[in-house]
């Protein structure tokens, strides 16, 4: 690695290079922890659908914590950014010295509630076959949140320094290690012990260690640390762990509350009692992930060029940005969705399922591609809103959508179920909601009010 390559200038121009200059390695950087999901469904779907459909719900119940980690993350990459925009990148020791801090905090919380908060909600939900699997493999997994937390403040430091094409060494080491350990620990393969669903878990957690200590190394070989005085001085600082915290608690907030509706999702969905439906489901899951990788890459980079042209006073090209990096979004979207729509049996085939699978989950996935393309367009709007700080605004956009998100839920699956693809568009009416109030809110100009 070279040790000199730091860029001098942190000031983002609004241009289509610079746009896929920062989103594509957070798009590759992305993709990796996909491919991971999705290797783990296809070790677990191979082992058998009970084992494929029991990973949907706690898959989701482990992803409330990541994305809180997420919205940690996303504010102290605001932060970063903001910074780097106003010319003061001396202050970015401090910001990382503050977020190791709260990152800790907020995974042992996080581990402390799975073990011993978790059981009791699952054990009144949860199918009571599936119950002792469900909870002893989130036992396990939640043991990798503090690496997955101070992995993903690594990177928003290499996003916000206009370093994102480091992004993919850390993350192609947890991908191979992942899969690797998938391989080896599921079935039990050269002497290693078979543990079957609790493998995937214990190979996820392994993986996040690595990334974590991969990305430390990052650091330390790119001259990074170095140029920035990195993990020096821990010392509490009130003023910059309040600006961390002011951003980010709306944000954690607001994703817990996404994903915590996403639970209730596969909850309902488990008490139809049909095995293929929460299979299916769980693939689903999969292909919002793995389809998704752009959606989220160019969220990333909105969030990080509205912040930066923020730091620099210049409001005037915040919409002009956003217009930009959706339209280069929903391009790239199209193109993912139409591949997997192309070959969906292709697609649906890699989890070692049979026809009545396959023929189950195809108008699932024509629904679920729609809703990609609506989230395309809203999640730039709403990291929008991000990037302007004004993550209060994010947090009341994300309480609408949800009420309206249930309801829909609650109404075709609960009440009047039609059919799964029915129920899954749910995300068409949660994104178009989130687009609509996003939109209009950046549009009035109101962000533009002194903070």
């Amino acid at each position: 690695m070279d040790s000199t390559a730091i860029t001098p200038d942190l000031k983002v121009k609004v241009t289509n290079k610079q746009i896929l200059g920062i989103a594509m390695p957070i798009t590759l950087a992305i993709l990796i922890p996909q491919i991971n999901m999705l290797t783990n469904s296809i070790f677990l779907g191979n082992l058998s659908t009970e084992a494929l459909g029991n990973a949907g719900i706690t898959g989701v119940f482990y992803l409330i914590f990541a994305v809180a980690g997420h919205g940690l993350n996303n504010a102290l990459q605001a932060v970063f950014s903001r910074y780097a925009g106003s010319d003061h990148p001396e202050a970015f020791k401090t910001i990382l010295a503050q977020g190791i801090r709260i990152c800790l905090q907020f995974a042992i919380a996080g581990i402390l509630i799975t073990w011993f908060i978790a059981p009791i909600i699952l054990k009144q939900v949860a199918d009571p076959v599936a119950y002792p699997q469900e909870i002893s493999f989130l036992k396990i997994r939640i043991m990798g949140l503090p690496f997955l937390y101070l992995f993903q403040m690594g990177n928003a430091f290499l996003v916000a320094s206009l370093n994102s094409r480091y992004l993919m060494i850390g993350f192609i080491c947890e991908a191979g290690i992942n899969i690797l350990l998938d391989f080896l620990l599921i079935r039990g393969r050269f002497g290693f012990p078979a543990l079957g669903f609790n493998g995937a878990a214990v190979a996820s957690v392994i993986a996040e260690m690595v990334g974590m200590i991969v990305v430390l190394i990052v650091l330390y070989r790119t001259g990074l640390k170095k140029q920035y005085g990195l993990l020096q001085r821990f010392v509490y600082d009130k003023v910059i762990t309040k600006e961390i915290l002011k951003i980010s608690a709306p944000l954690m907030l607001q994703y817990v509350i996404s994903v915590t509706t996403w639970l209730v999702f596969f909850i309902l969905i488990e008490g139809l009692h049909d095995e293929t439906a929460k299979a299916v489901s769980n693939t689903m899951r999969n292909v919002f992930g793995l389809t998704g990788v752009f959606v989220w890459a160019f969220a990333s980079t909105t969030n990080v060029m509205v912040s930066n042209l923020m730091g620099q006073k210049r409001e005037d090209k915040v919409l002009e940005a956003i217009t930009r990096i959706m339209l280069l979004s929903i391009g790239f979207c199209i193109a993912m969705c139409l591949l997997v729509n192309i070959f969906p049996a292709v697609f649906f085939g890699l989890f070692g399922q049979g026809d009545d699978f396959v023929q189950a989950g195809i108008p699932v996935l024509r629904v679920v591609s729609i809703g990609l393309m609506f989230m395309s367009i809203a999640n730039k709007w709403l990291n929008g809103v991000t990037g302007t700080a004004k993550t209060k605004v994010n947090l009341a956009i994300e309480i609408v959508a949800i009420t309206v998100y249930l309801l829909y839920t609650w109404y075709f699956i609960k009440l009047h179920y039609i059919s799964l693809a029915m129920a899954w568009s749910n995300e068409v009416v949660y994104w178009s909601s989130i687009f609509i109030m996003s939109f209009i809110y950046l549009r009035s100009g109101r962000w533009k009010t002194k903070r």
